[in-house]
C-alpha cells in the first residue's frame, strides 16, 4: 500500500493546540476510551511524549439513514438518524498549514451513466479504508492528539486530515487503473463491480477481489466467502 507524506505550506511551524473544550460527558468519554483501546490493539496509534503537534479529540454524532419528522410548523421534514457517537480529531489548524492535494474525486453522475446498461452489480465497502495507508514515520508526530487517557499519534492515515480523501482516491485508482470504467467504479472506499450477466459479474468480482489480496487490502477471508458457492445463502 501507499505511504502518506504530510507536506506543509511554507515553514509550517508546529503548534501545540490548547485543549479548551468542556469536560466530555461520561458516555462520550467511554466512546473515546473504547476507540483508543481498539486503535492501540490494532497498532493504528501509539503513545507519544514531547510532541510539538497536539490537536484535540472530539465526539460527533454518528448519523445513519434518514427519518421523516414533523417540525413546529406541522411540516414534514427529513432528518438524519443518530445511532451513536464516534470520535475524530480537530485538525483544523494542522490543515491550514498543509499543502493541498488536488487529485480529483469521481463524479457520481458520470459513474451512474457508466453503470447504466449493466444487468448485475456487486457493491463492496472497504474496511477501515484510510487506516490501510501508512503514514511516513517522520510525519506521524504531526497527527498527535490529546484525550483524557494521554497523547497519541497515528501510524495510519485517519479522518480529519485535509488531503486524506484525495490521497485515498489516488491510491485506489492506481490499484484498479486497468479495471476502472470497465468492470469496476471506485469512489473512495466504495466499489461497484459491474457485469452484463450473473456469470460475468461473478467473474469480474473474482478479478477485483484477487487484486484486493495482491495489494494487501485485507480481503482474503471476504474473497473466500464471496467466490465459493453458494454465493447467496437464504435463511433456513
Amino acid at each position: 500500500m501507499a505511504k502518506w507524506v504530510l507536506a506543509l505550506e511554507g515553514q509550517g511551524k508546529p503548534q501545540a493546540f490548547q485543549r479548551t473544550s468542556k469536560k466530555a460527558e461520561p458516555q462520550n468519554e467511554r466512546v473515546v476510551k473504547k476507540e483508543v483501546i481498539k486503535w492501540l490493539d490494532a497498532g493504528i496509534i501509539f503513545p507519544i511524549s514531547n510532541s510539538n503537534w497536539i490537536s484535540p479529540v472530539q465526539c460527533v454524532p454518528k448519523k445513519v439513514g434518514m427519518n421523516v419528522v414533523q417540525n413546529e410548523n406541522n411540516e414534514l421534514i427529513s432528518t438524519r438518524t443518530i445511532t451513536g457517537w464516534q470520535i475524530c480529531m480537530d485538525y483544523k489548524k494542522l490543515n491550514k498549514t498543509t499543502q493541498k492535494d488536488h487529485f480529483p474525486l469521481s463524479f457520481i453522475d458520470q459513474m451512474l451513466d457508466r453503470l447504466a446498461g449493466r444487468s448485475h452489480y456487486c457493491f463492496l465497502d472497504g474496511y477501515s479504508g484510510y487506516n490501510q495507508i501508512s503514514i511516513a514515520p517522520e510525519d506521524r508526530e504531526k497527527t498527535s492528539f490529546t484525550c483524557p487517557y494521554g497523547v497519541y499519534a497515528f501510524r495510519r492515515m485517519t479522518f480529519g486530515i485535509s488531503n486524506a480523501p484525495a490521497i485515498f482516491q489516488r491510491c485506489m485508482m492506481t490499484i484498479f487503473t486497468d479495471m476502472v470504467e470497465d468492470i469496476i467504479e471506485v469512489f473512495m472506499d466504495d466499489f461497484s463491480v459491474l457485469g452484463y450477466s450473473f456469470d460475468d459479474c461473478h467473474k469480474n468480482l473474482k478479478r477485483v477481489l484477487k487484486r484486493f489480496v495482491e495489494t494487501n487490502l485485507g480481503c482474503e477471508e471476504l474473497k473466500k466467502k464471496l467466490v465459493t458457492a453458494p454465493i447467496i445463502v437464504a435463511p433456513d
